[in-house]
């Protein structure tokens, strides 16, 4: 579903439709904890299309990805991933902004945003691909419009940005949009990306999700300001919204990627949430947090949020539920099979997809290790050149 109100088949924004005038200070809200949706005089305008039945599929794809977590943490515990980065409670920042793209547009992610990876409709055993150790990459990106997860913190951000200035230079409406953690805000290529996007007003949106915590680093020790107030000195608005409220999150994305196709450059949104879970499945933040803040933002979870809106509305059923179950039933089964039955790489699919074209010392290097596998006489461990191709 997606619920871009903007470009394709859209109807166009007012000029001054919406936009905040004093940013990077308030924290937008539109649905609060206990699921009341309270009215906002600028960013009401930017949902004002979603219907109740938009609504319950946002929720639908919040518990859709929850469940992809949670299988997926499965699969690690029980040896069939190495690694997996939980978004548990992150659920509302993904969606909300993923939902409000256009398929024209580019995402460059973290590995956190599995969320996002499932909006732009990534193969699901594609997203583990990559935590089981058979790729490099999970995925062609030019397939779903949104490169494969960065690994080097903030290295995206420096990717969109380059990419915002192909879109210029093409005279495109569409836009680009990086996500990354609090933790990257500290990283030099964030900050690089940020003069070169300021500099050439190019049409890529920042997303910081906030979460609190760089691993075992908490925010308050990285800035001792809103992460958001540090747009201002490059230059470039922000906004800072509530990050556990898919509503807000969705207006703010809409209001970044209006200006954008308007030409009006880069903004930087600051989706205050928090990493209910560990930073990845290696890790044990009971080790540095207090239970008391995880109790705290518990009580904020985005999901029960939008199932409390709804159930205000009357639109939270049995049925809707049992739907939402099940999809979500199904859609971890398929990854589950898809992650358990995936075939393990050849010895020189090594050297696939490193150049987009022949390579001389790249063959030489391949045609050397066939060699060496041939060595030891084993049919299975060799591969015809040709075929690692």
């Amino acid at each position: 579903m997606s619920t871009d109100v903007t470009g394709q088949g859209g109807t166009a924004a007012p000029e001054d439709a919406g936009h905040p005038q004093e940013q990077g200070r308030e924290l937008v809200q539109l649905v609060t904890p206990a699921g009341e949706r309270v009215s906002h005089p600028e960013f009401d305008y930017w949902v004002r299309d979603i219907t109740d039945e938009q609504l319950c599929s946002l929720y639908e794809d919040m518990a859709v990805i929850r469940r992809i977590d949670v299988e997926a943490t499965a699969l690690q515990r029980q040896g069939e991933l190495a690694l997996w980065p939980p978004l548990l409670g992150q659920e509302a920042a993904q969606i909300g902004s993923a939902r409000a793209l256009r398929p024209d547009d580019f995402v460059f992610s973290s590995y956190r945003e599995n969320g996002v990876a499932y909006c732009r409709g990534v193969n699901l055993t594609d997203i583990v691909r990559v935590w089981r150790g058979n790729a490099s990459s999970g995925w062609d990106p030019y397939t779903i419009n949104m490169a494969t997860p960065q690994i080097i913190i903030g290295a995206q951000t420096l990717h969109a940005t380059g990419y915002a200035m192909g879109i210029q230079n093409d005279g495109a409406d569409s836009v680009a949009v990086t996500y990354f953690g609090d933790g990257a805000t500290s990283e030099g290529d964030v900050n690089e990306a940020m003069v070169f996007a300021a500099s050439f007003q190019v049409p890529v949106v920042f997303f910081c999700t906030n979460n609190h915590w760089a691993i075992s680093e908490p925010v308050w020790l990285q800035s001792h300001i809103h992460l958001a107030d540090r747009a201002a000195g490059f230059g470039i608005p922000s906004l800072r919204v509530d990050g556990n409220d898919v509503l807000a999150v969705m207006a703010a994305t809409r209001v970044a990627l209006d200006r954008a196709r308007r030409g009006g450059g880069p903004t930087f949104i600051e989706a205050v949430s928090y990493r209910m879970g560990p930073h990845t499945t290696a890790d044990d933040p009971t080790r540095y947090r207090d239970a008391n803040e995880l109790e705290d933002w518990a009580a904020k979870d985005p999901i029960a949020r939008v199932a409390a809106l709804l159930e205000r509305r009357g639109l939270l059923s049995e049925g809707l539920q049992q739907q939402v179950k099940e999809k979500g039933d199904d859609v971890a089964r398929e990854m589950r099979t898809g992650c358990t039955t995936m075939p393990d790489p050849e010895p020189l699919d090594v050297f696939r997809h490193v150049y987009s074209t022949p390579n001389s010392w790249l063959d030489r290097q391949q045609d050397h290790y066939a060699r060496y596998l041939d060595s030891f006489g084993d049919p299975a461990g060799a591969v015809s050149e040709e075929g690692a191709r």
